[in-house]
């Protein structure tokens, strides 16, 4: 079963992604585990800003997913039909390994180059709905 959930504006967010990557980075997944933190950033890029935007999210969630144990996954997408709206899931083994990425070079330089570039930004923790259907998932290749 996958579900999506429809936000207050309308875009569709699917929850089925984050145990997508995890599959994909080679972790173990049966279900969203304890003490694990989930969020969904979402950031409004100002106009003009976007390419520069982009390429410093980029080199910041490959360092974090490879320099960091407690990063499992940070994975940037833009929104189809409004470009300069970036949607970031993240996947952090718990709140310490969160607190401890917010001090790493990568991303104190991805916060510092990047804050002007910011027209706004929510950050929403998530919880699985469903974690004991997520398996079902697995078992399916792509």
């Amino acid at each position: 079963m996958i579900q999506q959930h429809t936000g207050a504006n309308g875009q569709t967010i699917p929850f089925y992604i984050l145990f997508c990557l995890l599959v994909l980075i080679g972790k173990p997944v049966s279900a969203q585990q304890p003490g694990m933190m989930v969020r969904i950033a979402e950031i409004e890029v100002r106009a003009g800003f976007m390419q520069e935007y982009r390429a410093i999210l980029q080199e910041e969630a490959a360092a974090s997913v490879k320099l960091e144990p407690g990063v499992i996954a940070i994975f940037p997408m833009i929104q189809k039909d409004d470009s300069t709206r970036i949607r970031i899931l993240e996947i952090y083994a718990g709140r310490e390994a969160y607190e401890q990425h917010l001090k790493t070079p990568h991303f104190l330089k991805y916060k510092n180059s990047t804050l002007h570039m910011v027209k706004s930004l929510k950050l929403l923790d998530m919880d699985a709905i469903d974690p004991q259907s997520m398996p079902a998932i697995f078992s399916k290749q792509f």
